[in-house]
């Protein structure tokens, strides 16, 4: 059965219960002052990007399990896509990597465009080689100490910009594994200037209405040294670039403790705040489904985004960054899309002019309640509405499973062999 008829028949089932809901909640919030109306609106309007690359299934330094159905290269990955996209409605664009998902542009275009999807920020790949590579990045890409591996990162961002402009998107995002695993191995200083010049030669490519994004990361693989390791690296690097450059902030990629929802209005103040990679962490990086350990920190992070939302010249990319080892990609996209999707719709609940009110007053107890009263407000009924007048599925994990569509292209893509880190 086709997905649209699949998404008719499992909404037709929940219809009934989700008026109910919606109603219910209407009420609620309308004691509240709150127009449930002008929510569901927002959450219709919200859209995030998709990985390309978060619909296979990824792995650790140890191995890497294989699922059913992965997407033997970048069509399969837009097919899929286009599924979360069609459950879910809330992420019409997909962010490429090259030169994973390296193709003729114009076949990229037209699958999208059959998909109903868009092209969000391009990104580059340097932190591993690749079998057609002529110089290696295991001591680095864009700080090199060799001019030639520089030239050669610097001619792939390039590429990646060419392709973008091709395909109809409009940033590239640059993260780099760059830096040092003992102490001496490198010129702190000078492996700094070098990135510099590498992202100054890749800038001077950008087309008039592209952006740039810096993307920090605090460490690995380089252990020791990480070359853009916080957002103060990133901020230094856009502001010398110009103003096309701005920051891309990773939420998995800080140390334990850190105010993320700070940085963002940091870099809001600053001009520089370019978009957002979307996932959650409990040690690593980008280990988990967006809002499976830290819901709260990431409503506090829309909190801040929608406060500011008005200030002139914001335009942020948001993008789903994450790796599912044990989970079915697809679910898991889904899954994180409606909880940034949940986190926008309860900070856009916050009664901004109570906060105001008790934050003249110095009143931390009652400022703190306000934010948690809207955190606490259950706005599932809103996204489900939401889903629904677009065409997508009420319980889109549950359709999914019903569509079947896992088994049936599992059918037809190989299993892709699984590989091991060598740690043992």
């Amino acid at each position: 059965m086709a997905m649209k008829s699949v998404i008719e028949q499992e909404n037709a089932a929940r219809e009934a219960d989700l008026a109910a809901d919606y109603d219910a909640l209407g009420a609620q919030l309308a004691r509240r002052g709150v127009e449930i109306e002008a929510l569901t609106a927002r959450a219709m309007a919200f859209g995030v990007a998709v990985p390309s690359w978060g619909t296979g299934t990824g792995g650790t330094r140890f191995a890497r399990f294989p699922g059913d159905g992965e997407p033997r290269g970048i069509m399969d990955k837009l097919e899929d896509c286009g599924v979360i996209h069609q459950l879910g409605g809330a992420t019409p664009r997909v962010s490429l990597h090259v030169p994973w998902d390296r193709a003729d542009p114009a076949l990229l275009r037209e699958k999208a465009a059959a998909l109903g999807l868009g092209f969000d920020a391009m990104n580059s790949n340097t932190f591993q080689d690749q079998p057609d590579q002529a110089l290696s990045y295991k001591f680095g890409s864009l700080s090199h100490t060799d001019a030639g591996v520089r030239r050669q990162a610097v001619e792939h961002n390039l590429e990646c910009i060419e392709i973008g402009r091709a395909i109809g998107a409009k940033a590239l995002t640059v993260w780099i594994g760059d830096g040092s695993n003992f102490p001496g191995q490198t010129s702190l200083s000078r492996q700094f200037d070098r990135y510099l010049d590498s992202m100054k030669a890749i800038y001077a490519g950008l087309p008039e209405d592209w952006r740039i994004f810096s993307e920090h990361k605090i460490y690995e693989p380089a252990f020791y040294s990480t070359v853009v390791q916080d957002w103060g690296t990133s901020l230094m690097t856009a502001q010398e670039l110009g103003p096309q450059a701005q920051c891309l902030v990773d939420l998995g990629h800080h140390a334990p403790n850190v105010n993320i929802e700070m940085i963002v209005a940091r870099l809001i103040r600053a001009g520089k705040l370019g978009g957002f990679h979307f996932n959650d962490s409990k040690y690593g990086d980008d280990d988990l489904d967006a809002g499976t350990i830290e819901p709260f920190r990431l409503f506090l992070v829309f909190n801040e985004l929608v406060e500011l939302e008005d200030t002139p010249g914001l335009d942020l990319a948001h993008m789903i960054d994450q790796s599912h080892n044990v989970t079915d990609p697809i679910e898991s996209l889904i899954v994180s899309a409606a909880a940034i999707q949940r986190a926008f719709v309860q900070a856009s609940l916050v009664d901004r002019a109570a906060l105001e009110g008790y934050r003249q007053d110095n009143d931390a107890l009652m400022a703190a309640a306000v934010l948690r009263q809207a955190f606490r407000t259950d706005v599932e009924p809103i996204l489900q509405m939401a889903r629904l007048r677009k065409g997508a599925a009420i319980d889109p994990v549950a359709t999914f499973r019903a569509s079947g569509y896992r088994a049936r292209v599992a059918a037809e893509r190989p299993r892709i062999a699984g590989g091991g880190g060598g740690i043992v």
